[in-house]
């Protein structure tokens, strides 16, 4: 077995990634002069998301794909865990490698527990266990597996086929994930709702992730580190997303970025590291009587109607309650929830579509968490003025 493959059979405990490093990595095909990637050279540290970002056709796919081989380099070296990929045959390689693409890359003719079954099985996991983490990869997703275990890709939304697109690479617990813009042909909040689970599964598992994407501002939110491509993969930028936006290497990458800068520091705050507000509640069969007597002593001007399960149903006002005599299909509908895993800056496009002036947050299986406001977004906007305004001056700069 290979360092990888041993790597990725343990499954007793949670497996944390591995360092990559590209060293002066060239792609040239024959019959072109100019190479698709030239001299890359990176470091991937272990348990990191690491976004490739640029223009289409500039080499990002490229060289994602030389880290399993599914294009072989040129020349340079490539070493996952300090161990050299062209040293393993590239089947082995691939198997502990988790692989995930846009549309998902399903077969269509396997149920689902089989396609997620796909890698254990070849690296010769008994019956019983490949079951198990069947189900197991279902739940980590958000999918039930009783529900969708024996479901056809063509029976599944396209959001769904993305999570077990996700739950088939993770399968056999690789260290190393790569991602080639898995999410980019979804609708914007099912994207938002899978970039968030992607984070959610990162905090648990710890994988190296290498993220490809033509979208900036999936790569601020996604990345621990962000590589901004130009032609031939040339590395233009390779920093933290606080660092690149705040800080842009040269002209070409300050354009990349856009004019929005500064809207886009909201993405670098996460939901869950706000304080959340909270507005009164009641579950939809409890008494009318009980949100009268709450938005009355609270002075809040709306309260949510929750299901039995916590999940947020519908806004109320009083206006709503003065004649009702159920909470049951009364009030207006709930928006799209934030997770905790999302930004500040969809909170604030949130917040924007709402009527309430309020985005609902909720938690992995859809229970109320609490609320963001507009006063939330001032409030943290201020305090990042404060702390700029208070951190200790460069000595190297002329008062």
């Amino acid at each position: 077995m290979t360092d990888i493959e041993t790597r990725a059979d343990t499954t007793e405990s949670a497996v944390s990634g591995v360092e990559i490093v590209l060293d002066s990595v060239t792609k040239q095909y024959s019959g072109h002069q100019v190479p698709a990637v030239d001299k890359v050279s990176m470091t991937i540290p272990a348990g990191e998301i690491v976004v490739l970002v640029g223009p289409s056709g500039c080499g990002k796919t490229t060289t994602m794909r030389m880290i399993n081989r599914l294009i072989e380099p040129t020349s340079g070296t490539i070493t996952i865990g300090g161990r050299d990929v062209t040293a393993t045959d590239p089947d082995r390689l691939r198997r502990g490698i988790g692989y995930s693409i846009q549309q998902s890359g399903l077969f269509p003719h396997m149920t689902v527990g089989k396609n997620i079954a796909t890698v254990p099985g070849l690296i010769g996991w008994d019956r019983k266990r490949i079951s198990a983490r069947i189900d197991e990869m279902l739940d980590l997703v958000g999918l039930d597996p009783d529900t969708y275990r024996q479901r056809y890709p063509r029976q599944l939304s396209g959001g769904q086929q993305q999570r077990v697109g996700v739950a088939r690479a993770l399968a056999a617990d690789p260290p190393v994930l790569l991602m080639d813009e898995p999410f980019g042909a979804v609708d914007p909040i099912t994207r938002g709702s899978l970039q968030d689970e992607l984070l959610r599964l990162q905090s648990e598992l710890g994988k190296t992730i290498v993220f490809v994407t033509h979208d900036f501002n999936e790569a601020v939110k996604l990345g621990d580190r962000i590589a901004i491509l130009g032609n031939n993969s040339r590395i233009l930028q390779y920093d933290t997303p606080a660092a690149v936006l705040a800080d842009p290497a040269d002209d070409t990458v300050a354009g990349f970025i856009g004019r929005d800068a500064a809207l886009k520091q909201l993405t670098l705050t996460r939901v869950r590291d706000v304080e959340l507000g909270q507005c009164p509640t009641a579950v939809e069969s409890d008494s009318v009587d009980v949100l009268r007597t709450a938005l009355a002593s609270k002075d809040w001007p709306w309260a949510l109607v929750l299901d039995k399960n916590q999940r947020p149903l519908r806004w109320v006002s009083s206006e709503h309650l003065a004649h009702a005599n159920s909470l049951r299909d009364i009030g207006l509908p709930v928006g799209a929830p934030l997770s905790l895993q999302s930004t500040l800056q969809e909170a604030l496009e949130s917040l924007l579509a709402e009527q309430t002036a309020n985005a609902v947050v909720t938690r992995r299986r859809g229970e109320y968490a609490g609320l963001i406001t507009i006063d939330t977004l001032v409030g943290h906007l201020s305090e990042l003025r404060a702390s700029h305004a208070d951190a200790p001056a460069d000595p190297g700069e002329t008062p």
